[in-house]
C-alpha cells in the first residue's frame, strides 16, 4: 500500500505500508512499475541464448525437433489421423501452443523460489515477475508463429486441404486465453510448493502425463467417445483445437468445452493471484 505524504521538508515520493487486505491485489503497480516489467523481460529473453552458438534458433529448433519426432511415433507407426492437415504444421502448432502453456505454468511455479533472493533484498510488485516471464515466453511463441506461418504458406500453395478462416485474426486472445490459464495455475501451485517443496516433483511429472491428455499429437476427433469428459475437464484442449479450426479450417470444438475452459480460467487465474497476493507475505520465512 503506498501514500504521498508532505512533511516540513518536502514530499515524499512513495510510502510503503503492510497490506493486509487479501483482495488487495495492487494490480495498479504493475503500471507504476513498467519500466521494470520491461527491464525483465529483456534480461529474461537475452539470457537464454547469451553465450551460445545457435541463439534464437535455439526458439524454433526445439519444436521443430519434437514435431518430427510425433511426425514419426504418432503419424507415421501409430497412423493417427490429423483431419487431413499436413502433419509438420499439425503437430508444430500443437507443439508451440503447449509449450507456451508449460513455460507461463513453470514460471508462475518457480517464482518466488527461484526469486527468493531478489524479493528478500529490495521492494517492488512481485507480481512483475510472473508477468515479465508471460511476455517474454510470448516472445518466443511469436518467433515460433513466424516459423510456423512460413511452412503454413508453403502448404497453402501446394494445395493441401487447409482452409484458414478471419477468426484467426484472434490468435492473440487465444495467446492470452492460455497465458491467464498457464499463469493461475502456476501461482496456485507456487502458493503450496513454498512450504512443500517435494512437490514440485510432481508438476514435470503431472504436465507430460496432461500433454498426452490435450489434442497436442492428435485431433480432438481421434479421441475414444467414452474418454471425451477428460477434454471437457482440461481446460488446455479447447484453446488447442480452436487454434486449428481458425487455422487449418479442421476439426471442431463443443460450445460447451469453450464455455467450459473459459470459465475455469477466469478462476483458477483469480485464485491464483488471491493465492500468490497471500502468500507473498509470509514465503520469505518459509524459504
Amino acid at each position: 500500500m503506498s501514500d504521498t505524504i508532505r512533511d516540513e521538508e518536502g514530499t515524499w515520493d512513495l510510502v510503503l505500508k503492510p497490506h493486509d487486505k487479501l483482495l488487495n491485489l495492487r494490480l495498479r503497480e504493475l503500471v507504476r512499475y513498467r519500466d521494470l516489467v520491461w527491464l525483465f523481460i529483456k534480461r529474461d529473453f537475452t539470457t537464454v541464448y547469451t553465450q551460445t552458438i545457435l541463439g534464437p534458433l535455439w526458439f524454433i529448433l526445439n519444436p521443430l525437433v519434437s514435431t518430427i519426432m510425433y511426425n514419426f511415433v504418432f503419424g507415421n507407426l501409430a497412423k493417427i489421423g490429423t483431419d487431413g492437415v499436413p502433419g509438420l504444421i499439425f503437430y508444430y502448432g500443437g507443439t508451440m501452443l503447449w509449450t507456451y502453456f508449460t513455460s507461463c505454468l513453470n514460471d508462475g511455479a518457480n517464482v518466488f523460489s527461484g526469486n527468493a533472493g531478489l524479493f528478500g533484498k529490495v521492494y517492488f510488485p512481485r507480481l512483475a515477475v510472473p508477468v515479465s516471464r508471460v511476455f517474454s515466453n510470448l516472445i518466443t511463441t511469436a518467433i515460433q508463429f513466424l516459423t510456423l506461418m512460413v511452412f503454413f504458406v508453403y502448404f497453402l500453395i501446394r494445395g493441401a486441404p487447409i482452409r484458414p478462416s478471419w477468426a484467426a485474426l484472434a490468435f492473440p486472445l487465444l495467446l492470452a486465453w492460455i497465458a491467464m490459464l498457464g499463469m493461475g495455475i502456476g501461482m496456485v501451485i507456487s502458493a503450496v510448493t513454498t512450504k512443500y517443496k517435494d512437490l514440485k516433483q510432481l508438476v514435470g511429472f503431472g504436465l507430460s502425463l496432461a500433454m498426452y491428455a490435450t489434442p497436442i499429437v492428435y485431433p480432438l476427433s481421434e479421441a475414444p467417445r467414452d474418454f471425451l469428459w477428460v477434454f471437457y475437464v482440461n481446460p488446455m484442449s479447447a484453446p488447442v483445437e480452436l487454434f486449428r479450426v481458425w487455422f487449418y479450417g479442421a476439426g471442431s470444438v463443443p460450445a460447451s468445452m469453450t464455455i467450459g475452459s473459459l470459465v475455469t480460467t477466469a478462476v483458477v487465474f483469480f485464485l491464483g493471484l488471491v493465492l500468490f497476493n497471500r502468500n507473498e507475505r509470509t514465503f520469505v520465512d518459509m524459504i
